[in-house]
């Protein structure tokens, strides 16, 4: 989507770059791009429908499993979302990110402060009398997002490369203060504020297992990909040629891990609609608190626009694959738990989707470009079209 894939190293003339700053911006996005709305809702809507009327084709694809609580099909589609946009990356820029520890900072403070408690203050004002929706929403709070956050930031035109090192710092912190997080919202604070409290034991070693696959997967390949390409045949011939041939995977890995995450759990959310309904609500306040806060505040630091959209989108994602897998390990597939779980990535994709056409408003309303458009330049589109 709008212009995310890589810079240009001729920007256009200053008489072209004016008519096409003239125009609203979702005019200018390739075909694909700009209706991927519809194509997610076309996707949620074959998933369903597989969901509830071929529930065999649903129990194969739960049954093929790589980890526990982690489906292969749902790996598969997160693989090819993810290696097209880690391929991109070009890593040795990355180290303009470790000076910058304003932004730093903040995006830790943002995941790992306020994200959870934003969470665990919406779980119990709206579900005070659904103790396992609450706890499974507590447990998807603290899961950072490693993976679709960078599809979003990708959509959104945010900076690539700040975006892969604050989701490297999220998996570390994931690793070594998921439990400790976990045992904190679940039984130390209820406990303090005299609610109840829900114990939650979570090995390190379940939490690294999905970091390893669902982050170090695609980020391994993505750097060995440009690594030997570019020593091979260059980085013109790598990001003119090759970037855009594989660019089309990871919006066809986006639906169809749609498709496979509303097959999985079809049946459930047509049996139960108005439980599905009620974990939404505290999803749908947590990304718009998280998202709008962290947006406001890149405004306020002075940050770029694209980096303003990768705090945003970093800060507001979860991971729901560790979510998930934490709440079936602990309380059961079919606890209500996992439910909770299940639904937050219903509800994050298209929030988050929705949320990319806001940033990109947002960047002509409140961003200006530096002269000759150096802040902000123009990019092919994720699905590889020109625009």
């Amino acid at each position: 989507m709008a212009a995310v894939i890589e810079e240009r190293t001729d920007p256009a003339p200053p008489s072209r770059r004016g008519r096409r700053e003239e125009g609203p911006v979702l005019r200018r996005l390739p075909l694909l791009d700009r209706f991927l709305p519809v194509w997610i809702l076309v996707a949620m809507g074959l998933g369903l429908g597989i969901g509830r009327g071929a529930p065999g084709v649903a129990h194969a694809l739960d049954s093929a499993q790589v980890a526990q609580g982690v489906s292969a099909p749902i790996l598969v589609g997160l693989l090819l979302m993810m290696y097209p946009v880690l391929a991109r990356v070009r890593y040795g820029q990355m180290h303009r990110m470790i000076g910058d520890r304003r932004m730093l900072l903040t995006s830790l403070g943002l995941n790992w402060v306020v994200g959870p408690a934003v969470m665990f203050g919406l779980a119990w004002a709206l579900l005070p009398d659904q103790p396992a929706y609450r706890t499974g929403l507590i447990i998807v709070g603290l899961a950072r997002c490693i993976a679709m956050v960078l599809i979003w930031n990708e959509l959104s035109g945010g900076d690539r490369e700040a975006a892969a090192m604050l989701v490297a710092l999220n998996s570390l912190f994931q690793i070594l203060a998921y439990a400790g997080l976990g045992y904190f919202y679940l039984v130390a604070l209820p406990g303090w504020l005299g609610l109840p409290t829900a114990g939650l034991h979570v090995s390190v070693a379940l939490i690294a297992e999905s970091v390893a696959i669902f982050l170090g997967i695609p980020l391994v390949g993505g750097l060995l990909t440009r690594t030997v390409a570019e020593a091979a045949r260059g980085r013109t011939w790598y990001e003119e040629r090759f970037l855009p041939r594989i660019g089309p995977l990871a919006l066809h890995g986006l639906l169809f891990t749609v498709v496979v995450l509303f097959a999985l759990q079809g049946r459930a959310i047509t049996t139960h609609p108005l439980d599905v309904v009620r974990i939404a609500a505290p999803l749908l306040c947590y990304f718009g608190i998280m998202w709008t806060g962290a947006f406001a505040l890149g405004l306020a630091l002075g940050l770029s626009y694209p980096r303003t959209a990768a705090l945003a989108f970093t800060a507001a994602g979860n991971n729901f694959e560790l979510g998930i897998a934490v709440a079936i390990g602990v309380f059961g597939a079919t606890s209500g738990e996992a439910l909770a779980g299940v639904v937050g990535p219903l509800i994050e994709v298209p929030v988050l989707v929705a949320l990319v056409y806001v940033a990109l408003w947002g960047r002509g309303r409140f961003f200006r470009r530096q002269p000759g458009g150096a802040e902000d330049p123009a990019r092919p589109a994720l699905s590889g079209e020109s625009g």
